[in-house]
């Protein structure tokens, strides 16, 4: 700990000294995920700093900050997992509880595309911010968290399920990890608005941030976790992670990380990733994009509405119109019932 004090200190005199401008010195910035590898703790991972894609999603739909801030932190967890996949297809996240925000979907398209909506009851929202509980768990409730890699037609979907009873996302992200891919995991994650000044006044911009790392060692030995007696109200039962050095060494620097360092543009993936690891080296590879980008198209709806029977077609008009709105994008689509032959 001391001696990762001592250098932010030294790293905050040489800012002073050089002005490094964001984006010099290879940096990803905003809204690119950046793998690293910290190859003599046998650890790799990804980082990333979502800016204004992040506040383009949340600001088309004017949430509620407590619901901004759940789906911010989704949008992260989406897109870390999502960037992952080696292959063309897509990684949704969704969440289905009884709590206020009863539904929250991100869903990664590769290589590069995010989107993500959430659901909610006004009503049981404003009760819970009038009685002063707030939090992720009374947002959430109890349901399940749904983490679904879908490589496209003709595939087989991998689905892993995680109970949501008083967790956070983070807390349920572990768990699924712990329990589905069976490789020690640990992640950080971190949501905020950065009020900067501005012609008429003061604007506030979403930021979110997160960091994930695995230990893969080349020995599996080495990712085994302690033996378990299978009896009830053993203690050794809640022992979950690897006892090696590396591992034990990694959860003790991830546990130096302040929420302000995942989301500060000044920091950056690479700078707080050197602010963790430069004793031991860490090897940071180019950044990956990601783009807010929903997949909704006007010929992909219509080819819904084309399966329509009469009767659904006429259900589904309004003022003489079909009137489609998209939840992720809100774009509206309208359509004239005359256009199926259905409706003949």
């Amino acid at each position: 700990m001391a001696a990762r004090r001592s250098f932010v200190m030294l790293e905050t005199r040489q800012v002073t000294e050089h002005h490094p401008q964001l984006g010099e010195f290879g940096y990803a910035g905003d809204d690119h995920v950046v793998p690293f590898e910290v190859a003599p703790l046998d650890v790799r991972g990804r980082t990333v700093q979502l800016g204004p894609m992040l506040d383009a999603i949340l600001g088309r739909h004017e949430y509620p900050e407590p619901v901004a801030r759940l789906l911010a932190e989704a949008c992260v967890l989406t897109v870390l997992l999502g960037t992952s996949l080696k292959f063309e297809g897509k990684f949704i996240l969704q969440t289905r509880t009884d709590g206020p925000v009863d539904m929250l979907v991100a869903d990664f398209s590769t290589p590069s595309a995010l989107r993500a909506y959430a659901r909610f009851d006004p009503d049981r929202l404003e009760a819970l911010t009038a009685a002063g509980e707030i939090s992720q768990q009374t947002l959430l409730g109890n349901g399940v968290l749904a983490l679904t890699i879908d490589q496209g037609a003709h595939t087989q979907r991998y689905q892993g399920i995680v109970q949501l009873d008083g967790e956070t996302l983070e807390e349920a992200a572990r768990t699924y990890f712990r329990q589905s891919e069976q490789i020690p995991t640990d992640l950080r994650l971190s949501v905020a608005k950065l009020v900067t000044p501005g012609i008429g006044g003061p604007r506030e911009q979403w930021r979110a941030g997160g960091l994930l790392a695995q230990f893969l060692p080349q020995s599996p030995e080495r990712m085994r976790v302690p033996d378990i007696s299978g009896g009830d109200g053993d203690p050794r039962d809640e022992v979950h992670d690897p006892v090696d050095n590396s591992w034990q060494e990694l959860l003790a620097l991830l546990g130096t990380i302040e929420p302000t360092e995942l989301i500060d543009p000044t920091v950056g993936a690479e700078r707080l990733l050197f602010r963790l690891f430069h004793e031991h080296g860490v090897r940071v590879f180019g950044g990956v994009p990601v783009a807010d980008q929903c997949s909704c198209s006007r010929e992909k709806i219509l080819g819904i509405l084309e399966g329509f029977s009469a009767q659904e077609i006429k259900d589904s008009t309004e003022d003489g119109g079909i009137h489609v709105a998209c939840e992720f994008c809100s774009t509206q689509y309208d359509f004239d019932p005359a256009e199926f032959g259905s409706a003949q």
